[in-house]
């Protein structure tokens, strides 16, 4: 893949559960490399059904779905498994794993891909010392807030520096200066060529950070910046 190709690439996708529940229908996306979106949308339209598309935790009912050049409906399950390995996900229920200390949480990715246990160790703890929680290297999951959680996913999801990183309301638990500083993360992540989609239904953000906006609206996707140059026109 070039720099200018873009590393999700939908045609007419839609994506639904059963015969008849289509959730969204006939999405075109090219989302490149180094590019910022916000997907908004009220509640129940589609947003976490579409990240799960994104990391191919779902299958697209109809069209053509690629990423990082890719036919997803071509590949077998080992190349799928090798692609989830270039795309970060915050959750919006956190997948940690109570059994592991947070510091073993975020460094799991790096144990993913082969990193030796002094590398993860030192990456892990400092990107949880940047987010608040070098305190916490040593405790379980079960004993942390909602909004710890929220930031050990988020360690975790970055720690690898993604081509793609999902987050699916990744401010829903943190007061507004941590929400601050994890958009900068992100923002740190975008400038360094990750393409950053942040599932969101937090207007204050959108308005304020001026990134391109996605918006669902009645089982179809709009590119609110697509829309807003045609009407300067």
């Amino acid at each position: 893949m070039s720099k200018e190709d873009p590393v999700i690439l939908m045609n007419r996708v839609s994506i639904g559960y059963g015969d008849n529940a289509t959730v969204l229908r006939n999405v075109s996306l090219s989302l490149k490399k180094k590019s910022f979106h916000f997907l908004t949308g009220a509640s129940g339209t589609g947003k976490t059904s579409f990240l799960r598309l994104l990391y191919l935790g779902m299958q697209h009912t109809s069209g053509r779905f690629t990423i990082f050049g890719r036919d997803i409906s071509e590949i077998a399950a080992k190349e799928r498994c090798q692609l989830r390995q270039r795309i970060g996900v915050v959750f919006q229920d956190f997948n940690l794993l109570d059994h592991l200390t947070v510091l073993e949480n975020v460094a799991l990715p790096l144990k993913v891909v082969g990193e030796s246990a002094l590398r993860r160790e030192h990456q892990a703890k400092e990107i949880l010392d940047w987010v608040g929680l070098g305190n916490c290297f040593n405790a379980r999951p079960d004993t942390l807030s909602g909004g710890q959680k929220q930031r050990v996913a988020i360690a975790r999801a970055v720690i690898t520096r993604p081509d793609i990183l999902l987050a699916d309301e990744p401010t829903g638990n943190v007061d507004e200066v941590i929400a601050h500083k994890l958009m900068g993360l992100f923002y740190g992540m975008h400038k360094m060529g990750t393409c950053v989609i942040v599932a969101t239904h937090c207007r204050q953000f959108v308005d304020k950070f001026h990134y391109n906006e996605l918006r669902i609206e009645h089982g179809f996707i709009v590119d609110m910046n697509q829309t807003q140059k045609g009407m300067a026109k």
